[in-house]
Order: structure tokens, then C-alpha cells, then sequence
């Protein structure tokens, strides 16, 4: 079968460039290996983890909090079955979409494991028979999957990855995070609302290594306070899986017994048995596909985008990488601007963040202004109950350009696009500052914090 393009991999990344490409008028065919199309974001990442957030914390708040309003809601229980079914047809209501989208946009869908015999050649194999293709240009965006550790056997039961978490078959008593990082922050949050005590273990002297520090700081007072347990500067040697409990052993410190262990250290690219060394595509030390400008690999004619490139592993990023990918190669223009790509933990509260954090300003000997206003001082938040964390904002000292906004907070994951907006137009704190904020809302956190550059913050 003939195409002008051929992409592997149907995530975040590969579908939304076969849309912009069948868009503009190229014969698109996608390969995925999976049942349902959407990759892992869909599948066993960002949409099943982010119904459970939901589901997980309107149950913290009818327990705890509803009453404070003056709701009540009588015997509380937990559906742990049900709860698990409406996470599961979120998802595929939504790999249903990915379908349609593609017959709209008549994308043609071959599903097996593809590998790249030569340029402009991919052979897939879906267990039965093999199908040969041929496009003059083929895109590889096979995304990523959860790394482990030396000495930590994942046995997809007890000793597990976000995968795994994401559909225990009842509220573990104990549960172990290896990793303070997003996802399992995230996961270990869903657990320990549900009655799991939830104890992180991280190798650094920090959680959310990539984050603003005085953001992280702040952020695990108030874990903390919600029962989340966190050893830091703890080496993880070694796990073992009994029938019904697991022994975690810690490096010069007592072994941790639990009922099970999520193992969230971070995740590596998607790039076994794709035929790359063989057509002279050699990794580098991390095993990601080196790219230039413009996603072309060593071999002219394929090119990558998305995790297994490297960066920011984030699928709203490899989604901008497949717009990009797929208009330059039929316009001449694509880009994307990774100083203004946002990140959201969807903890609560919220970690919303774009651009430079305060370490990197140092770092880089950029000299700046900050401007920070909390929560407490925000009306909306107050009538919300959600007053814990700030909006932070840091400015160039000469310019007063943004060069990056964290943000601690309720739905801080919706107010960091104004920011990120903000970014991307070039916008100066006094720009932010200038624009009117409806009254009462979050959104004027932002304002507030952008005065406070300048000192001149009104309500705080």
C-alpha cells in the first residue's frame, strides 16, 4: 500500500499529526499496536488517572467537607467497582472519538507492531499476517512507557506501574510510591483519599524535582497535612513481592513493609524492535531519537516527535510537535515554542507552571523580579475553600518580560493558559497587570501577582 505519510504510533503525538496532515491534503495512514487509538495518554495515562483525581476527591470533600457547607450527606460508602467503570468509559468514549476523527479526516488505520525495513518502508505485523507499506515520508511517535529500577521486579500485581494503580481491585492499607514525582503524587493522592496511607519514597532531598522549589516546598507541607507520608534522600535497593504484602528495602535505613508498590520514577522512550539501528538510526545514551529543527532523524525521510525525542515528556507538547511536524512538511512553516509550554500537577491543590523557575534565573545569572499573592487573599478562593498556595510570577528585572509563572492553587491547571498565552505573545507582568479580571475569580490571583512585581498588589 502506497501513502504520502506514514506515522507510527496513534498517542497524543501521532494522531493529532495525521488529522493536520490529512488536513492538508496528504494520503495519511497511522499504524498502533493497541486496540484503541489515543496511546498511552488515553489509555492508562492522562484521562483514566484524571477521573479518578475527580472521583477521588469528590469523595475527600463528602467526607470531610460537605458537612462545612451545610450538605449532608448521611452513611458514606465507597462503589470502588463503579467508580473504576466510570473511568473506564471516559476512556473509551473518548478512543471512540480518536476513531471517528480519523474516518472524518479518511486516515487509514493498520494495526500490529510496525518496523522500518528501509527508507520510505514499513512492514506491520499484527499476529497473523504482515502488511507492507510505502510512503515517502514516515513519522515515528511511539511515545514512551514506565521505567524501574535495579533490584524492583515488576510483577504487574503486587509491584506495579501506573498502569497497575490505576485499577487496583480494592483500596490498598498501605501503599508504597517509589518516586515523588508527578505521576505518583497523583496516584498516591487518588489512593490516600480513598483510605490508603500512602508513603513516598524519593531518592532527592525534594519532591517534584523539576519544579519551582519554593512552589515543591509548599506543596508537600500541605501532602503532609492531608496524611501523605515522604521520606526523602531514601535509595530504593530492592522490592520483594510476597503473597500478600511486599518488603521494600531501603539503603541504610529499615525495609517498609506495604500491601503494594507503585513504582513511578519516570518513564523511557518507545523504541525497541522498530528496525532503526538496521536502516542507521542510532540512539543516544538515554535511548531517545536524536532530531534536528525540523524532527528529521539521521535517515532522510523519517522523522520523530513526542517522548521519544526527549524533553518534556507531556502530551500536549507532543501534540504541538505533530502540528508542527506535519505543517512544515507540506508548508515550509512549523514551530513550536518550548519556553511557553505549561506543566499541571493535578494534585490538589493544583502545581500549574510555564517557563524558567526561580533556580534556573539564578542559574542562568538572569537578574529578575518577583511577584507572589496567595490564595488566601482571592474572594473566589475563599468562597470555594480552597485558600492553600500562590500564584508566582518572575519578570525580567530590565524588561519586565515573563520569563515564568508558578502557580500553587485551586484549578491552577486552567489558570496557567493565561500565562502561557501571555508568554508566547512576549507579554511584560505590567501587560498582565493592565488587563481586566472579572470579579470575583482565580484568574485574579494572576492579575494580583503581576502587580506584585512591581510592588503594587491591591488586595494583599
Amino acid at each position: 500500500m502506497n501513502h504520502d505519510l506514514v506515522i507510527i504510533g496513534a498517542g497524543p503525538g501521532g494522531y493529532i499529526a495525521a488529522i493536520r496532515a490529512a488536513q492538508l491534503g496528504l494520503n495519511v495512514a497511522c499504524i498502533e499496536k493497541e486496540r484503541m487509538l489515543g496511546g498511552t495518554c488515553l489509555r492508562v495515562g492522562c484521562i483514566p488517572s484524571k477521573a479518578l483525581l475527580e472521583s477521588s476527591e469528590l469523595y475527600k470533600e463528602a467526607e470531610h467537607t460537605f458537612k462545612d457547607r451545610g450538605i449532608n450527606v448521611g452513611s458514606l460508602s465507597l462503589d470502588l467497582e463503579k467508580m473504576l467503570s466510570q473511568k473506564d468509559r471516559t476512556v473509551k468514549t473518548m478512543g471512540g472519538g480518536i476513531d471517528s476523527l480519523f474516518k472524518k479526516n479518511k486516515i487509514t488505520r493498520y494495526s500490529g507492531h510496525a518496523t522500518i525495513t528501509a527508507p520510505g518502508k514499513v512492514s506491520v505485523d499484527n499476529g497473523e499476517e504482515k502488511t507492507e507499506l510505502e510512503a515517502k515520508y514516515i513519522l515515528i511517535a511511539t511515545g514512551s512507557e514506565p521505567s524501574t529500577l535495579p533490584g524492583i521486579e515488576l510483577d504487574g500485581d503486587r509491584v506495579g506501574t501506573s498502569t497497575e494503580a490505576l485499577s487496583y481491585d480494592q483500596v490498598p492499607k498501605h501503599l508504597v510510591v517509589i518516586g515523588g514525582g508527578v505521576i505518583g503524587l497523583e496516584l498516591g493522592a487518588v489512593w490516600s483519599r480513598l483510605g490508603a496511607k500512602v508513603t513516598v519514597l524519593e531518592y532527592l532531598d525534594r519532591i517534584l524535582p523539576t519544579t519551582d522549589f519554593e512552589i515543591a516546598k509548599e506543596a508537600q507541607k500541605i501532602f503532609e497535612k492531608q496524611g501523605i507520608e515522604f521520606q526523602l534522600g531514601c535509595r530504593v535497593t530492592g522490592v520483594k513481592a510476597n503473597r500478600k504484602t511486599c518488603d521494600v528495602e531501603i539503603a541504610d535505613a529499615k525495609s517498609i513493609r506495604c500491601e503494594r508498590v507503585l513504582v513511578a520514577v519516570g518513564r523511557r522512550p518507545n523504541t525497541e524492535n522498530l528496525g532503526l539501528a538496521e536502516i542507521g538510526i542510532a540512539l543516544d545514551k538515554r535511548g531517545f531519537i536524536p532530531v534536528n529543527d525540523h524532527y528529521e532523524t539521521a535517515v532522510k525521510g523519517i522523522f520523530a516527535i513526542g517522548d521519544v525525542i526527549g524533553g518534556a515528556m507531556l502530551a500536549h507538547k507532543a501534540e504541538d510537535e505533530g502540528v508542527a511536524f506535519s505543517e512544515r512538511l507540506v508548508t515550509g512553516y512549523g514551530h513550536v515554542n518550548y519556553d511557553a509550554i505549561p506543566s499541571v500537577a493535578y494534585t490538589n491543590p493544583e502545581i500549574a507552571a510555564v517557563g524558567k523557575t526561580e533556580e534556573q534565573l539564578k542559574e542562568e545569572g538572569i537578574e529578575y523580579r518577583k511577584g507572589v499573592f496567595p490564595f488566601m487573599a482571592n474572594g473566589r478562593a475563599r468562597a470555594m475553600g480552597q485558600t492553600e498556595g500562590k500564584v508566582k510570577m518572575l519578570a525580567d528585572k530590565q524588561t519586565d518580560r515573563v520569563l515564568g509563572v508558578h502557580i500553587l492553587g485551586p484549578r491552577a491547571g486552567d489558570l496557567i493558559a493565561e500565562c502561557a498565552v501571555a508568554m508566547e505573545f512576549g507579554a511584560s507582568s505590567e501587560d498582565i497587570a493592565r488587563c481586566c479580571h472579572a470579579h470575583p475569580t482565580l484568574a485574579e490571583a494572576v492579575k494580583e501577582a503581576a502587580l506584585a512585581v512591581d510592588k503594587r498588589a491591591l488586595n494583599f
